[in-house]
């Protein structure tokens, strides 16, 4: 059987950056001894969720990918332990500020760097006040435990993005995440939908799936935000089969079949019977009928 153990972690983020990195990497130590070879780790967890405030003093943390303390210290630490890394951080590129992911081989090698495609603009998720649009379109990456399709966050909303991944080759889907409260719909819970559209991405596409989110309370200038943890892994039917709760840091472990993916792949025929001369809609105009006001999106 061809194995992949995946993992994701949970922590809650707070203003000390060098202190996230520390429980972080406890964490991923102890997914690698309980034999995972790729962790998954939440979206933009070297700081709070700053993007709940429309604040200019947080343009001063973006960090070009060159030279980036953090990116370089995880890079030792996934040689030192043979893991894949995606690293989530805010990246100045020139004039230009990117949520962004680097691809952390289990050499230690970086050998992509994704920035999110889709930014949200509602009201505790004021996203495009912070970021440009990524430039680089969908990517997936080839690293030690195979070909890995990775989104950020609002990505995972939209099913166009993990079949374009899934089309160009990936073995697993990984969506880093900071997702909770709705400060514009008070007292709607979204945790599970934000877990059955990912799961319906898995079972579509017969391709597990991975997503790590951020826990805690935090505090902006305008109110606060609670994130709903929730981490979890689907099988390539969509299957829940590691799972964290809400509120605790925690690492979760699933042993995912590659083979059995595959085969499912060539059994059931969903890409073989692919219509593409059909989905003009996809990439034509927006109809008016779906033209509304951006005031009440769901979370990111």
């Amino acid at each position: 059987m061809t194995a992949l153990i995946a993992a994701a972690v949970q922590i809650a983020c707070t203003n000390a950056t060098e202190a996230n990195l520390d429980r972080l990497e406890a964490r991923i130590g102890e997914a690698a001894s309980r034999g995972a070879g790729l962790v998954v780790l939440q979206e933009l967890f070297e700081a709070p969720y700053f993007c709940q405030d429309m604040d200019e003093r947080w343009f001063a943390a973006a960090r070009p990918f060159d030279d980036h303390a953090g990116i370089a210290r995880f890079r030792a630490l996934a040689k030192r332990l043979g893991v894949v890394l995606p690293y989530s951080w805010y990246e100045r590129d020139g004039d230009r500020l990117f949520n962004s992911l680097a691809m952390i081989d289990a050499d230690g090698r970086v050998v992509g760097r994704y920035r999110k495609s889709h930014i949200p603009d509602s009201h505790g998720y004021y996203e495009k006040y912070y970021f440009s649009p990524g430039d680089t379109g969908f990517m997936v990456h080839e690293t030690a435990v195979g070909r890995v399709g990775a989104g950020i966050c609002w990505d995972q909303w939209f099913p166009e993005a993990a079949r374009a991944m899934v089309l160009m080759g990936a073995d697993v889907l990984v969506y880093p995440t900071a997702i909770g409260s709705e400060p514009s719909t008070p007292g709607w819970d979204s945790r599970d939908h934000w877990q059955r559209v990912m799961q319906g991405h898995a079972g579509a596409n017969l391709t597990p799936v991975i997503a790590a989110n951020r826990i805690g309370v935090e505090k902006g200038r305008a109110g606060e935000m609670t994130f709903y943890g929730s981490s979890f892994i689907a099988d390539f039917t969509g299957r829940k089969v590691a799972e964290a709760g809400r509120v605790d840091e925690e690492v979760i472990v699933a042993n995912l079949d590659l083979d059995a993916m595959r085969e499912a792949r060539r059994s059931w025929g969903v890409f073989r019977d692919r219509r593409p001369e059909l989905y003009g809609a996809l990439t034509g105009p927006k109809p008016r009928a779906l033209d509304c006001p951006n005031v009440s999106n769901p979370a990111r």
